[in-house]
């Protein structure tokens, strides 16, 4: 929980800047207000402008006061939003005369904690609160904005409420056993079940492939030394991010950059060339790089159009078949040299020069990146949600051999099991919920 202290903090970021806002949530944060104001009262929701006072009386600053006030409030608390001018100087100095006057400094995140244990919101909200503050592509927000809307909550309590009929039927099932019960009641938990399982699966799919979208997917180049992965990085780039030189060797560690493609985030890796390396620094460089395609969403493997096939080469095409599972583009570089390269070592490549247009290749990105960007399915947008969901599922699969054999007390074990991870993503399962769900189905008042 929370302590009741009113609490205060700038809620814009650090800068120059047309305004800051300072916020105060709280008992006492409209009579803090009045005090900074001079003024008596505040209507709520309504901007009032107002001059700001000093606990010496001198002026701060003129600036918008509103009043948000309980429950009605982000909080869920009374709230007071001090719009200012902009800059470090006027936000610091009516925090430090809210202070003076009895709120204390909020800690981190302690506004969206307010308004989570004043139900508000519930943690899916807070966790897109969080990210969509951070978000980097317009994928992202328009993701995150989902979450905001409800999207995960409605679809968490949809399996919660199947979930939630399956354990109360089984319950009565085993305390009641005398009375009549639907014929069917079985048949039901079991396609409730299955359907549980194929949603959860699909979502946990779809998570994966679009887990990138946040912080940026992950692009990584890879192929023999010499081969153009610098110069198409640079290329990418816009500018000399890497060094590029004849001497094969010369990228001997990953290097990292991200950059916007179509409306998206990429992060790309140039990878140190692989090969078998004497140099123990370099050796180094060449298992980061095989990490790096083992973590990398996309990888785009590089061959030489002017050198013919060699054993280097084949090494690549040997990771890229140990990764078929992950979105592989072939590029043929150097399309301006004479072709000496075995085409049919890599069938549906791009043909390109880094040296003059790879367009091609940033289109490829693009319509993978949209393929996986541009749909309706569900999305996990964390680690702890994607968790949650994994141990639901395993709940549910523990689940099914005790309904078979009609041992009710652990079905009814691992279904509170998976109720209880489940509703983690949003809020704690309780007792009481089921108990509602059972004696509103059924009389039992015998």
């Amino acid at each position: 929980m929370f302590d009741d202290a009113t609490i205060v903090a700038i809620a814009t970021a650090n800068g120059i800047g047309s305004i800051s806002i300072v916020r105060i949530s709280g008992a006492n944060a409209l009579e803090i207000a009045t005090k900074i104001s001079k003024k008596t009262t505040f209507l709520p929701r309504l901007a009032t402008l107002s001059s700001l006072y000093d606990i010496n009386n001198e002026v701060i600053d003129e600036a918008l006061v509103i009043y948000f006030k309980a429950p009605f409030s982000f909080t869920g608390e009374d709230v007071i939003e001090f719009q200012c001018h902009g800059g470090v100087a006027i936000a610091n100095m009516l925090v430090n005369e809210a202070l003076k006057r009895g709120a204390r400094i909020a800690n981190p995140g302690e506004f969206s904690k307010r308004a989570f244990f004043n139900n508000k919101i519930d943690l899916t909200k807070a966790e897109a609160i969080s990210k969509i503050i951070e978000a980097r592509s317009e994928d992202a927000v328009k993701l995150l904005a989902r979450q905001l809307k409800g999207e995960l909550t409605n679809f968490v309590n949809e399996i919660r409420e199947d979930l939630l009929f399956m354990l109360a039927y089984t319950e009565v099932s085993i305390d009641y056993a005398e009375d009549d019960l639907p014929s069917d009641i079985f048949a039901q938990i079991k396609s409730k079940m299955e359907k549980i399982i194929v949603k959860l699966t699909n979502t946990l799919d779809a998570s994966r492939r679009r887990e990138g979208m946040i912080e940026g997917f992950k692009v990584a180049i890879i192929g023999k030394p010499n081969v153009g992965k610098s110069s198409l990085l640079n290329k990418l780039l816009n500018y000399d991010r890497a060094i590029i030189s004849d001497i094969a060797g010369t990228t001997r560690d990953t290097i990292e950059e991200s950059v916007k493609i179509g409306t998206h985030i990429i992060k790309i890796v140039d990878t140190a060339g692989i090969r078998d390396a004497s140099d123990i620094i370099e050796k180094i460089g060449i298992e980061k790089s095989i990490q790096a395609i083992n973590e990398a969403d996309i990888v785009i493997a590089l061959f030489d159009n002017g050198k013919v096939c060699d054993d280097e080469d084949k090494k690549i095409i040997e990771l890229i078949e140990e990764n078929l599972h992950k979105e592989i583009i072939k590029v043929l570089n150097k399309s301006d040299l004479q072709n000496k390269f075995d085409k049919t070592k890599i069938e549906n490549f791009i043909k390109l020069s880094t040296k003059d247009d790879i367009n091609p290749l940033v289109k490829k990105i693009e319509l993978i990146l949209d393929s996986n960007t541009h749909s309706d399915e569900m999305t996990l947008i964390s680690k702890r949600q994607i968790l949650s969901v994994e141990n639901t599922l395993y709940s549910i699969n523990l689940s099914k051999n005790p309904l078979e054999t009609g041992e009710l007390e652990f079905f009814a074990h691992y279904i509170t099991e998976a109720l209880e991870q489940i509703s983690s993503i949003t809020r704690p399962y309780e007792n009481d919920q089921m108990l509602d769900v059972m004696f509103g189905e059924f009389c039992l008042g015998k």
